[in-house]
Order: structure tokens, then sequence, then C-alpha cells
């Protein structure tokens, strides 16, 4: 019992050439992406909103919110559904490789990279299978006038 409470699971995620990760207990489900509906004014980081089983949701193009060019091979992706405080937001990534369980005392803090990745959007970083993964705070991701209105 207690290695259930010191390991933390993530699902791994990557754009582009860049490893992520985010802890699975905020994500709701993983999905193909659907098809969206443009929002008049809405914030540039968001590519519309979904309509999933009466819910609709906010696409964040995880892309254009660290300043990353265009996917090249112009792959549609997947939208992890992640919970917030007060709503869902769909996160468009390139691909979603795994779930890795990590020991909590191996997620070191946050190191200075050369990086288009705001270090206030990571709150750890953690090593698996020889890569290096860093771990998004999903929070930090969105102001709130990124958001459309509800």
């Amino acid at each position: 019992m207690d290695g259930e409470l010191s390991d933390i699971q993530l699902a791994c995620f990557n754009l582009g050439d860049k490893l992520f990760a985010v802890d699975i207990m905020r994500i709701r489900e993983i999905i193909l992406p659907q098809k969206l509906s443009n929002l008049p004014r809405s914030s540039e980081l968001l590519d519309g909103v979904i309509n999933l089983r009466g819910n609709v949701i906010p696409v964040m193009n995880m892309r254009r919110r660290f300043s990353m060019p265009v996917d090249p091979s112009g792959s549609a992706g997947k939208l992890l559904i992640v919970s917030l405080a007060k709503q869902m937001l769909a996160l468009r990534v390139d691909d979603v490789m795994e779930v890795i369980s990590v020991p909590v005392r191996d997620i070191k803090p946050p190191i200075l990279l050369s990086s288009d990745v705001g270090m206030e959007f990571i709150v750890g970083v953690c090593l698996s299978n020889e890569r290096v993964f860093m771990i998004l705070n999903v929070d930090a991701l969105l102001e709130p006038c990124d958001l459309p209105l509800s």
C-alpha cells in the first residue's frame, strides 16, 4: 500500500520532439479530434470548441500555447480532455504515447530548459526509459481571458 501512495501515473504525449506528461487523475478521456465550431473573438490559443456528449469543450492548440510551429506532418493528433476547476478543456497534442508510473521521489523540480515551453507551465521533470518528460501544470495553461464565456 505504501508503494501506491508514493507513485504517480502520468499520461505521456509529444509535441514534435518535446515530451510532456500530465497526471492521469486530471484526464477525463483521450479522443480523436472532433468537428470544431469556431467562436468569434476567442483566444488565438483556441482552435474552437467541440460538442462532446452535450458538453461544449474549448480546444487549446498546445503547439500555439508553446509558440511552436505547425506540425509539418499535418496530423490531426489527439485530444486530451482534462478537468480544470469548473470546466473541461481539450488539449490538442501530436500523439499520446503511453501511461507511466513514476515514484514521486523521482520527480525533480523544473530545470531551466532552452525550450519554447514557459517554466510557469512545468511542475517537474521525470525520467522514464531514458527519456525526459516535462510534467505540465494543467491549471497554468489557461488565463481566464483565454476561455470562451460560459
